[in-house]
């Protein structure tokens, strides 16, 4: 195999794969990566087993080869040089890296031990969904900060997809078990179309989902002309973006029931600006102990006195102009769960529908469904 190519484009796909690459090095071909030189076309491949990234690669080919390269010791070399590269194997054991007056070899492995792209939807009847790349980005930003990391109870370690065909839906869903962020999307031609006989429950793994939304678009535009084609399998889900494709196993398990645990009966509302909402909880939870963040709210028809205070820290305390309909109350809260929730939306006005001080506290935006959150309280 022996190839030239620019030391931007190089540089650029072995930073997109460095998320995807394993570290612990229990397997050794997992840190590096497939690379595929062909005169037609040119790919490379990395993997985790549980994930897996295929994306394009602009080469000048003289001499087709397929060859394992470790991925972090050539993105080091890449960001060192100054010239662009020309490559070439050497007894299928070793890589020849040139640039300029630089040189470096490198150990390399056979290409015929590296994983193989599962032929995970072979012989199958195919269900996928197009979604405009802006509204999946939206959808995952909304959901994904509620979803467990290291959570014994394993499915929440990852967002559910569900998807009602009957009622022409796809939800997103997050929950750890003290909060839950719920975001639900109507089939629109335009931005999301579905073509799924029967109901599903896909889980995607946190990991997985976060290295995604890398490669969505960043701005906040729905209606791109190029839709994601996400592709469903028994035990895998595939992501079509552009040229680039994405892979993901699916975790084997059984989400809990999340519609059970938002509160369809809170009689009490209190309506807040989200800008002054997000500024008081910063300011007041400087002074709340850093694992628990707790603060404290008062509640009256027109004010709100947030408060937090530690023992060996200090205290804080700040009221804000509230709209409330219920009797005086006080709840407390993990600061952070909330700045979440006040972050990933986007409306002038915050309303919260409360019960008592120990039931769970539904978060929506003012004048919108589609998004719900849901946030336990504290004991004070």
């Amino acid at each position: 195999m022996k190839f030239n190519v620019r030391k931007e484009e190089m540089q650029e796909k072995l930073s997109n794969i460095q998320n995807i690459i394993e570290k612990k090095n229990t397997m050794p071909i997992l840190s590096h990566f497939l690379l595929s030189a062909g005169k037609k076309d040119s790919y490379i491949i990395a993997t985790d087993i549980e994930t897996a990234l295929k994306e394009p690669i602009d080469l000048t080919v003289e001499k087709e080869g397929r060859i394992c390269i470790p991925a972090k010791k050539l993105l080091e070399i890449v960001r060192e040089i100054d010239k662009d590269l020309s490559i070439e194997t050497v007894d299928e054991q070793w890589l020849k890296v040139k640039a300029g007056s630089s040189e470096f070899r490198l150990a390399t492995l056979p290409h015929i031990d590296f994983p193989a792209w599962p032929a995970v939807f072979e012989g199958q009847d195919i269900e996928e969904i197009l979604i405009a790349p802006g509204l999946l980005l939206e959808m995952i930003e909304k959901t994904l900060y509620a979803a467990g990391e290291n959570d014994t109870r394993y499915t929440l370690n990852g967002l559910l997809f569900h998807i009602k065909p009957d009622e022409k839906t796809l939800s997103i869903v997050g929950t750890d078990g003290h909060r839950l962020a719920f975001i639900q999307k109507q089939i629109d031609n335009d931005k999301l179309n579905i073509n799924v006989k029967e109901e599903k429950r896909l889980i995607m793994p946190r990991k997985a989902v976060s290295e995604l939304r890398r490669f969505l678009p960043l701005s906040g535009d729905q209606n791109e002309t190029t839709k994601v084609k996400i592709t469903l399998g028994p035990k895998h889900i595939l992501f079509n973006i552009a040229n680039i494709e994405f892979l993901s196993r699916l975790v084997d398990g059984t989400y809990p029931n999340y519609d059970n645990v938002i509160p369809k009966e809170n009689e009490k509302t209190l309506i807040i600006k989200r800008d002054n909402f997000i500024k008081v909880l910063r300011r007041v939870s400087i002074m709340s102990r850093e694992r628990a963040s707790a603060v404290r709210f008062d509640i009256d028809s027109d004010r709100m006195y947030v408060s937090s205070s530690s023992p060996d820290i200090g205290e804080a305390k700040e009221d804000m102009e509230v709209a409330f309909n219920g009797e005086k109350i006080t709840l407390g809260f993990n600061a952070k769960y909330l700045l979440d929730v006040a972050g990933a939306m986007n409306g002038e006005k915050i309303l919260l529908e409360l019960q008592d001080p120990l039931s769970p506290v539904l978060l929506k935006e003012e004048g919108s469904e589609d998004y719900k959150c849901v946030v336990m309280p504290m004991r004070i």
